[in-house]
């Protein structure tokens, strides 16, 4: 069952669903209480014990659906506090459950390059294939180190991949190790983000497996994704990605800043599993903080009754 509880200042919507569910499980309760008993009566009336192997009831239903609502208000009431405490026009939606089937990803159209099929090259795509309201963060590079970043996205629970560069991140491992501990997964951005399609193929392997070993050292798993740095990339860089153990190289729909969204698209707006770009920047870089960013970010996806969703969930 997936609940989602929508924006509601002062809890009614929250509170009309849980006492309508507590009303229809407490008509279920009675009647289950009414087929149960001790078997003294000789199943005439309201005492029937159960089959063989059935287990008799222990607690009426209605009193773990008060339980379940009593976890979902809690739950909201964390989501508004945070909301309001990191600046939030309204509360972030709650993403729906991964995915049972995932999506078959393919590259993008024109995304292709020679063989790509033939060899069985790791996908370039923008978008996931979907037609749940969601969206997925995705943040570059690793130059800023913001705590407070940290803080936040853990506050509101919001999910988001990283895609991290040795040269940008080599000073300070144990931030990115924070960040992991929290359930972000790490992904492979390159030792160093070059232009990959300039290089030859072993230089680009380079910069691929490179990263690879360092991700693995600190943080002991070998990432599947890989972004190449500026979106830029050649049939030798997704013969490398493979080589070096990659399945996936999901790049970007659109891309928001402190200030401004830009867009890959002719209509400038948010589609359905779209995936969007972000960089760990802060006042150095930007006209603001990341928390600031996260705020432009979440405002417009929630005010066009989009969620966050987890992109590892997806593939």
């Amino acid at each position: 069952m997936r609940a989602v509880v929508q924006n509601d200042k002062n809890g009614s919507f929250l509170g009309r669903r849980v006492r309508g569910g507590i009303a229809v499980l407490a008509v279920s309760a009675l009647a289950a209480g009414c087929a149960q008993g001790d078997g003294r009566d000789g199943g005439h009336g309201h005492g029937v014990r159960p089959a063989p192997g059935q287990q008799v009831l222990k607690a009426p239903p209605a009193r773990a659906l008060a339980a379940y609502a009593t976890k979902l208000r809690v739950a909201h009431a964390a989501r508004v506090a945070a909301a309001k405490r990191w600046g939030l026009r309204t509360v972030p939606l709650t993403a729906p459950a991964a995915p049972a089937h995932k999506p078959e990803i393919t590259a993008r159209k024109g995304f292709e390059v020679d063989e790509q099929e033939e060899l069985n090259l790791p996908p370039v795509f923008t978008t996931i294939p979907t037609k749940e309201k969601v969206v997925f963060l995705t943040i570059d590079d690793g130059a800023e180190k913001d705590p407070a970043f940290l803080r936040m996205m853990s506050d509101l629970k919001i999910p988001y991949t990283a895609f991290l560069s040795d040269y940008l991140i080599k000073d300070d491992y144990a931030y990115f190790k924070k960040m992991q501990g929290r359930g972000i997964v790490l992904n492979n951005h390159t030792l160093h983000h070059p232009y990959l399609p300039a290089l030859s193929y072993s230089r680009q392997k380079h910069e691929i497996c490179g990263m690879q070993d360092v991700i693995e050292k600190q943080y002991g798993k070998r990432p599947t994704l890989f972004r190449p740095p500026f979106g830029n990339y050649n049939q030798d860089t997704l013969r490398a990605a493979k080589d070096c153990g990659i399945r996936y190289a999901p790049i970007w729909d659109e891309e928001v800043f402190v200030d401004h969204w830009e867009y890959r698209e002719w209509d400038r707006d948010l589609h359905p599993g779209d995936i969007v770009l972000s960089h760990f920047r802060g006042r150095e870089d930007w006209k603001g903080t990341m928390p600031d960013m996260v705020r432009r970010f979440l405002d417009k996806v929630t005010a066009q009754g989009y969620a966050v969703a987890r992109l590892e969930d997806y593939l």
